[in-house]
C-alpha cells in the first residue's frame, strides 16, 4: 500500500476556511476509462492530494474515467461509480480508499442528478514519498535532505528505486537494485559484500531513514550486504553529502526507507521459483490495529533457497521485519521497528585469478574454486525508532534513531596467485573470518516555513551522530600445490586453530568509530522564480584503530570541521527549473607522516549545475546536470622516508584527484500506462597529482559510459490483464586492480510478462541476461583473484495473491 500524492494548500485542524474552500475548487479533468488503481493513481496527481490503495480493493476493477470539471470528492465519486467502493478522508489529511459505507453505488435522482456517497476533504500537508502501491517508477518526493522535497526543488541529482520497480525486476539484492542506478556502482567486495561508489568514490556511510552510520568498515575487505525486502524505497543523492552526514563520500548518500504500517488491512503472499533450484515464499500483512486506526502494524516474513550457477554454492536467507506506528494525537506519532535477516551457505569468495599479463583464463563460469566446507554466516538485526510532531501545518520536528548489530563469519578457501600456462602456481588460501560490530545512530531536526521581509523561508536546524564498534578477527594460510584447471575440493576442512596450528597468520583487530555533528539550511524565495538554498554542518570524528597482533594503535581526531553548501533553483516555468550548487567536502584520513601525525583531512569542491522537470501533473521526473568535483590533501605514499611507519613507507598529503562528467535520467510515467526509468551517465575520473599515478585513471571500475533503462507497460481494453517490461544495462570498460589491463564492458538484456489471473492472483515471469552475456561484474579485479562472473541467463516465475479483506 501506498500514496499516489500531488500538493495542494495544509489543511489542518486550525487551517481556514478559504484553505478548506480552496480544496474544493472545481477542476477540469480528462481521466480515460481503465484500470481503477491507475485512474484513483492519476486523479490524486492532477488534483494535488493523496490517496492509500489496498492492492486487493483496486486489483482487477475499472474506472469509467472522467471528463469536464470536478471538486475533488466529487472526482473520487464519479471515478468510484458502481465499484462499492468510497475515497474516505482519514488522519493526516490523505485519502484511503475502502469498501462504501452506503453499500453501492451513487444513486440517480428523478432529474438525472447523482447522490454522491459523503467524502471528507482534506489537503495533504507535504508531498508524500511512500511509493507502495502507486504502481509508479518514481515519487513526487524524496525524504532525503531532511523532510519532503520535490525532485526539482533539489539542486543535485537525484533518483529514486520504488517498490513497484523492485518488484517488478525482482531487486531483492542491493547491490543489484543499485546497479539499475543512474551513474551508481555496485562493486562486488573482496568478501561477500559490496561497495557502492558513486561519481569515482565511495559511499561507506549508509542512511536508514534518514539515519546514517559506517557500513564499510572491517579489517580485511568488504563485507556488507543488504536485502530490499524491507523498504518501500531506495532514495539516491550523487555528489558531496557532507551537509546530511558530515564526513564521508564525495560521491553521493544512499538511504534506505522501510516500509511501514498501513491504514487499511492488507495481506500479500508470495511465491517464487526459478533457475538453479531457486525457491522462495514472503508474506507481508499490516493495517490498523485499533478501530480508530491511530495504531497501524506490519509484518513481513521471507524465506528465500537457491543454488547456483557456480558448482556446489547455495544460500538460504531469512528475513523477519515487524513495525508499529502510532498517531499518539493528530500532531505526534511514533514508530518502532525491528529486523532480522539471517543468511547461511557454502560461498565462492574472491572468484578466478587471471593469467600475470591481465588475461582471461576464460574458465567456465560454473567452476568453484572453493572446497566442500566451504561456509558463510550472515546475520543482521536492527532495530528503528522514530518520532515526529506536528506543531502546526508548517514547523514540525522529527527524531529517528538506528541500533544495528551484525555479525560476519566463514570459513573457506580459494585459489590464489600467479597462474602458469599449464594452470599450476596458485596457492591455496585457507580462512577463518569473524566479523562483529555494532552501530548506533540518531538524527533530529526541526523543519518550518514562514513569510518574512516580503519572502518566503524553509528552515532547518538539527543533529545527528553514529558510533561504530567492531571486534574482527581473521587466520590464514597459503600453501601450495593448486592448479587451476585441476581444483581440489576434498581438502581437509580448516578453521582458525588448525590454521594457527599448521603456522598460518592472524590479525586481531579493533575499531571505535565516532562522529557528531550539527547542521543546518535556509532556504529563501529571493523573487519568484528564484530560490536560494544556503547551509553548513559543523563535525567532530574521533577515529581509533588497533591491532592486537601487530601491536600498534591508530587515532584520528578532528574537531569543529566547517563544511559549507550553497545552491540556487531557478524555476522557469511550474513544470522546469534550473539550479546551481556548490558544497565542501572533508574526510579524514587514517594514514600517518615519517613524523608520526595522522594526515590532514582529504579537502573537496562539488560543482554541479542542471536543469529539471517534473511532468504529467508529477508523474515525471527528469534531469540534466553536469558536474565536476576536485579532491587535494589525499595521502600518497612518502618514498623518501623510508619503511619509517610498521615496516612500510609513511604518507603524504600531496595528491589530488579530478572526478566529473554529466548525466542525464527520465523517470515516470511517459504515456498513460507506461512506466520508464532511464539514465545516461559519462563520467571520468584522473590523479592531477600523485607520484606513482599521475595523468592515469583514478576509479578502476567506473566506467565512462553508463546506460541503464527498464521499463513497463499495462496492455488497454480487453487487454488490460497482460504487461510486458523489458531494458538492458550497458556499460564501457573498466580498469583491473593495478590499472594495468582493462576488464571489458557488457551489455545485458532483461525482460518480463505478468498476467492478472483473477482480482486476487497475480502471475509473472522474468528472463534476466536474455542473450547469456559471459561477462565480469565490476569488482577489485586482480591478477590474482577477484574475478566474478555475472549471472548467465535465468528464469524467476512469480505469483502474488492478495485476498480481499
Amino acid at each position: 500500500m501506498a500514496c499516489a500524492a500531488g500538493t495542494v494548500a495544509a489543511q489542518t485542524p486550525g487551517a481556514t476556511n478559504a484553505q478548506a474552500a480552496q480544496a474544493e475548487t472545481r477542476r477540469a479533468y480528462n481521466i480515460a476509462p481503465g484500470p481503477l488503481d491507475e485512474a484513483l493513481s492519476s486523479f490524486a496527481a492532477s488534483a494535488g492530494v493523496s490517496i492509500t490503495i489496498p492492492p486487493a480493493l483496486a486489483q482487477g476493477k475499472r474506472s469509467p474515467g472522467l471528463q469536464g470539471q470536478h471538486a475533488v470528492g466529487e472526482g473520487f465519486a464519479r471515478l468510484l461509480a458502481g465499484s462499492g467502493l468510497e475515497a474516505a478522508g482519514g488522519a493526516g489529511g490523505s485519502y484511503a480508499l475502502r469498501r462504501s459505507s452506503i453499500g453501492g453505488p451513487p444513486d440517480a435522482g428523478a432529474d438525472g442528478s447523482t447522490t454522491l456517497a459523503p467524502v471528507t476533504v482534506t489537503a495533504e500537508a507535504e508531498r508524500s514519498a511512500t511509493t507502495e502501491g502507486t504502481r509508479s517508477y518514481t515519487t513526487r518526493a524524496l525524504t532525503i535532505g531532511k523532510g519532503e522535497q520535490a525532485f526539482k526543488d533539489i539542486p543535485q541529482s537525484v533518483s529514486v528505486i520504488t517498490r513497484q520497480r523492485m518488484d517488478d525486476q525482482g531487486l531483492v539484492d542491493l547491490r543489484d537494485a543499485v546497479n539499475n542506478v543512474t551513474g551508481i556502482v555496485g562493486v562486488k567486495g573482496v568478501g561477500p559484500g559490496m561497495v557502492l561508489t558513486a561519481r569515482g568514490f565511495q559511499i561507506d556511510n549508509w542512511q536508514y531513514d534518514g539515519v546514517a552510520v559506517p557500513r564499510n568498515m572491517y579489517s580485511l575487505g568488504n563485507w556488507a550486504t543488504e536485502d530490499t525486502v524491507f523498504y518501500d524505497r531506495v532514495e539516491v543523492l550523487r555528489g558531496a553529502s557532507g551537509l546530511l552526514q558530515g564526513t564521508g563520500s564525495p560521491g553521493g548518500a544512499i538511504n534506505l526507507v522501510r516500509k511501514r504500517g498501513q491504514p487499511e488491512k492488507t495481506l500479500t503472499l508470495t511465491g517464487k521459483a526459478g533457475s538453479w533450484d531457486h525457491y522462495g515464499a514472503q508474506l507481508d500483512a499490516g493495517g490498523p490495529l485499533n478501530a480508530e486506526g491511530t495504531l497501524r502494524g506490519r509484518v513481513v516474513i521471507d524465506e528465500d533457497r537457491t543454488h547456483s550457477f557456480t558448482d556446489y554454492v547455495w544460500r538460504n536467507t531469512r528475513s523477519l521485519y515487524g513495525a508499529i506506528d502510532y498517531d499518539i494525537s493528530p500532531d505526534t506519532t511514533v514508530g518502532f521497528g525491528v529486523s532480522n535477516s539471517h543468511g547461511k551457505g557454502r560461498p565462492m569468495l574472491r572468484g578466478f585469478p587471471r593469467y600475470p599479463d591481465g588475461v582471461d583464463i576464460r574458465l567456465p563460469r560454473s567452476v568453484f574454486t572453493g572446497a566442500l566446507w566451504n561456509h558463510a554466516d550472515v546475520e543482521q538485526t536492527a532495530v528503528y525508532v522514530d518520532a515526529e510532531h506536528r506543531f502546526n501545518d508548517k514547523w514540525k520536528l522529527k527524531f529517528s534513531a538506528l541500533g544495528m548489530n551484525e555479525k560476519n563469519s566463514s570459513q573457506h578457501q580459494h585459489m590464489h596467485g600467479d597462474v602458469a600456462a599449464d594452470g599450476s602456481g596458485l596457492d591455496f588460501a585457507d580462512w577463518d573470518t569473524l566479523f562483529d560490530s555494532r552501530k548506533l545512530g540518531f538524527d533530529v531536526f526541526l523543519r518550518g516555513r514562514f513569510d518574512a521581509l516580503s519572502m518566503e523561508h524553509d528552515v532547518t536546524i538539527g543533529a545527528n551522530y553514529s558510533k561504530f564498534l567492531s571486534t574482527d578477527r581473521y587466520a590464514r594460510r597459503f600453501s601450495g600445490g593448486g592448479n587451476i584447471f585441476a581444483i581440489d575440493h576434498n581438502r581437509p576442512a580448516q578453521n582458525y586453530d588448525t590454521i594457527m596450528a599448521a603456522g598460518g597468520g592472524k590479525s586481531h583487530t579493533h575499531y571505535d568509530v565516532r562522529q557528531k555533528g550539527i547542521y543546518g539550511s535556509w532556504r529563501a524565495k529571493l523573487a519568484e522564480p528564484l530560490t536560494a538554498i544556503v547551509g553548513a554542518r559543523v563535525s567532530w570524528y574521533d577515529y581509533l584503530y588497533s591491532s592486537q597482533s601487530a601491536g600498534f594503535t591508530s587515532t584520528v581526531s578532528t574537531s569543529g570541521e566547517v563544511t559549507p553548501y550553497v545552491g540556487l533553483v531557478f524555476a522557469l516555468n511550474k513544470q522546469w527549473s534550473a539550479y546551481a550548487s556548490y558544497t565542501d567536502v572533508f574526510e579524514p584520513q587514517t594514514e600517518r607522516t615519517v613524523s608520526g601525525d595522522g594526515l590532514k583531512p582529504i579537502i573537496g569542491s562539488n560543482y554541479e549545475v542542471g536543469l529539471k522537470g517534473e511532468l504529467m501533473d508529477g508523474r515525471l521526473n527528469t534531469s540534466l546536470a553536469v558536474f565536476r568535483y576536485n579532491h587535494t590533501n589525499r595521502a600518497v605514499t612518502d618514498r623518501d622516508g623510508g619503511f619509517a611507519c610498521d615496516g612500510w613507507y609513511c604518507s603524504k598529503s600531496s595528491g589530488k584527484v579530478r572526478s566529473e562528467g554529466f548525466e542525464a535520467e527520465i523517470s515516470g510515467e511517459v504515456t498513460p500506462r507506461l512506466q520508464l526509468t532511464a539514465g545516461y551517465t559519462y563520467n571520468t575520473t584522473k590523479f592531477l597529482e600523485d607520484p606513482d599515478n599521475k595523468g592515469q585513471i583514478f576509479s578502476q571500475w567506473t566506467p565512462k559510459h553508463m546506460l541503464r533503462v527498464w521499463t513497463h507497460y499495462q496492455l488497454p481494453g480487453e487487454w488490460s490483464r497482460l504487461s510486458v517490461g523489458g531494458g538492458f544495462s550497458i556499460q564501457s570498460h573498466t580498469l583491473g586492480y593495478d590499472r594495468t589491463y582493462k576488464v571489458p564492458g557488457f551489455a545485458v538484456w532483461s525482460a518480463r510478462l505478468a498476467y492478472q489471473l483473477t482480482p486476487e492472483v497475480a502471475l509473472a515471469v522474468n528472463i534476466n541476461n536474455i542473450f547469456d552475456k559471459r561477462y565480469y561484474i565490476p569488482a577489485y579485479n586482480e591478477t590474482n583473484g577477484n574475478n566474478n562472473y555475472g549471472d548467465p541467463r535465468n528464469v524467476l516465475f512469480t505469483v502474488k495473491y492478495t485476498p480481499k479483506l
